[in-house]
Formats: structure tokens, sequence, C-alpha cells
């Protein structure tokens, strides 16, 4: 069982996040087109967290085990660091992707849901799921989000991340200088 005391995690040395796709950034759900097109539905607050994250110098990574060109799209559109897809054994790929962005698991958050992603949230520093994640995984995650995949899960967890490490004040400087002023203070 991992720990649940979020006051034993370092979040101010997390330096990259590790995303699931399907479950975790969608709902699950997949759509098909009359043509074969698999369209995904991702939820605008996840991709404002991830750019919020970005922007204190956090890396971001998409590691999915399903192939899509809208997993591609949404990826540079949020301009993360690494994406991989059809990746079916993600802890070889997981290692590969820490390799490439030159970062070791004592500085990755993980965000997955279903027993794919089991062997990531094993080798991270903070592992973390969404509401609607299997049995196995929020056993093993050391933090459960409110939220359901595809529905603002991965913006709860960054946010938790950056409060924790003091950079959400940076975030909220922008759009409210006073709230951040006392937020830093405090």
């Amino acid at each position: 069982m991992p720990p649940r005391d979020l006051d034993r995690i370092d979040f101010k040395s997390l330096r990259l996040l590790v995303l699931d796709v399907d479950g975790v950034m969608t709902d699950g759900g997949v759509m098909l087109t009359e043509s074969g097109e698999e369209i995904k539905t991702f939820h605008v607050r996840d991709g404002s967290g991830i750019k919020y994250w970005q922007r204190t110098g956090g890396l971001a990574a998409m590691l999915t085990g399903r192939g899509s060109p809208a997993v591609l799209r949404r990826a540079e559109e949020l301009q993360v660091d690494a994406v991989r897809i059809n990746a079916i054994d993600k802890l070889p790929v997981y290692r590969e992707i820490l390799r490439e962005l030159n970062v070791a698991p004592e500085h990755v958050a993980v965000i997955g849901d279903d027993l794919i992603d089991l062997p990531l949230l094993r080798n991270c520093a903070f592992g973390a799921t969404v509401a609607d994640a299997v049995e196995e995984v929020k056993a093993q995650a050391s933090y459960i989000a409110k939220a359901p995949g595809g529905r603002g899960a991965v913006r709860e967890v960054i946010e938790l991340i950056m409060k924790r490490a003091g950079t959400w004040a940076r975030i909220l400087q922008r759009y409210e200088p006073q709230q951040a002023e006392a937020q830093h203070e405090a």
C-alpha cells in the first residue's frame, strides 16, 4: 500500500508529469465515425492545468496504450515534451521517456487509471488516479482525485502538486494578484 500521507511527498522535487490518456485525459469512451475515425473529448481545464504546470518549469508527457491521431493532435496543442502511443507494455516506454528528458523516477508524478498503469505508479515519486479508476489502481495511488477521468481530474492533481510545491501562487499572480500574495505568505 502506498503512502497516503501527502506530507511525506516532496512535491517541490517533481519535474515531470506523465499522463495516461484514455480514462485520465478522456472519460475513456471511444467514438468512431462511419469512416472509422476515432473521436476523443478532452477537458479544457485539464489542458489549462498542463499549461500552468509548464509555465512553472514542469515537463509533461502523454503515454497511452492506444493510438489515435486525436491524441497526437492534443499533445501538439499542449506542446507536451514527450508523447508515446500504442504502448502496450508501458514501463519500458516510461523509462525511455525518463532517459530522453533526463529525469529520475523520484522526480516524476504519474496519473493513471487502469491495470496497464500499475507499473508506472510503482516507479514514481507521486502516483495519482481518477475517481473512476479500477480498484487496483486506487489501492496503489497516493492520491485519488474527486473528479473522474476526462472531467477535470488532471487539473485537480496538477493544482494539488503545485499548491503543495508552492508554485500555484505564481499562476494566481497573473489572475488574482492579491490572492497570490496572501497564499505566498501563508
